[in-house]
């Protein structure tokens, strides 16, 4: 497995809240992995860091052959972020948000409008290009949430929460992007509490609780600690093993 994202160590507190404590995984080439966890856990504040919208208070990390610390600007231009905040200028047409975020990603405008292209076979655009966003339903919104995060084609993807809030429909369409997006010199990073979007998305998954990483390993791998119950049952057992040996207050 080509290592395309590499996190060792990092350690992130806020005053005495320690909101991440020495966390370390790796993200493969192809891969979508997964950040499993309660509101809460640190998944937020984890991403953040690697997105270097926050310093690490210790730790490294190296994103698509970018230094986290030495390379900031570089590993910024090799990302996509897409969270369920879906911030958009009302009176901008989905196409003109777009230009606009492709103007910032230092993108030409006919480059601009040949991703566009791409993007709307990928992700059914239709009418969110010709209308105002302020008009735009949920699912409108995330999809040029989507098309905004990755207008510039970054080789790794962050999704925090990216389906809280979504009816069926929309929510469905964030997932077949995910699925479709990973390939050779790509990742995904998918942060989420939700037991079935990480059983059908991921390969691997990093579960965290209290800012720490209590387990990690393949689906069937975590999914065999709730013996022959499945993903979330073997999520609380783990929760509950580490309370158990830490102390519900550690």
């Amino acid at each position: 497995m080509d290592e395309l994202i590499s996190v060792r160590g990092i350690s992130k507190s806020f005053g005495a809240v320690k909101a991440v404590v020495d966390l370390s995984f790796s993200v493969g080439s192809g891969e979508v992995y997964g950040l499993l966890g309660p509101n809460g856990a640190g998944k937020t504040t984890t991403l953040r860091v690697l997105a270097t919208l926050l310093a690490p208070d210790s730790g490294a990390a190296t994103v698509a052959g970018h230094d986290l610390v030495k390379d900031s600007e570089g590993l910024r231009a090799a990302i996509g972020v897409v969270n369920g905040g879906m911030g958009l200028y009302d009176r901008l047409t989905g196409r003109e948000i777009l230009h606009y975020f492709g103007g910032l990603y230092g993108m030409r405008p006919a480059a601009v409008e040949k991703r566009i292209e791409a993007l709307d076979d990928l992700l059914q655009l239709g009418d969110t290009l010709s209308r105002r966003a302020g008009g735009f339903s949920t699912g409108m919104k995330q999809k040029i949430v989507i098309a905004r995060a990755v207008l510039h084609d970054p080789p790794v993807i962050y999704f925090d929460e990216a389906t809280s809030g979504l009816d069926v429909v929309a929510r469905r369409a964030v997932i077949d992007f995910v699925k479709a997006y990973p390939s050779a010199g790509r990742a995904v990073i998918y942060s989420t509490h939700v037991m079935s979007e990480v059983e059908e998305l991921c390969g691997r998954a990093c579960i965290i609780y209290r800012g720490r990483k209590i387990a990690d390993g393949t689906i069937a791998e975590l999914s065999a600690q709730g013996e022959g119950k499945g993903l979330e049952e073997a999520f609380f057992r783990l929760v509950s093993r580490y309370d158990l040996a830490n102390g519900a207050a550690a």
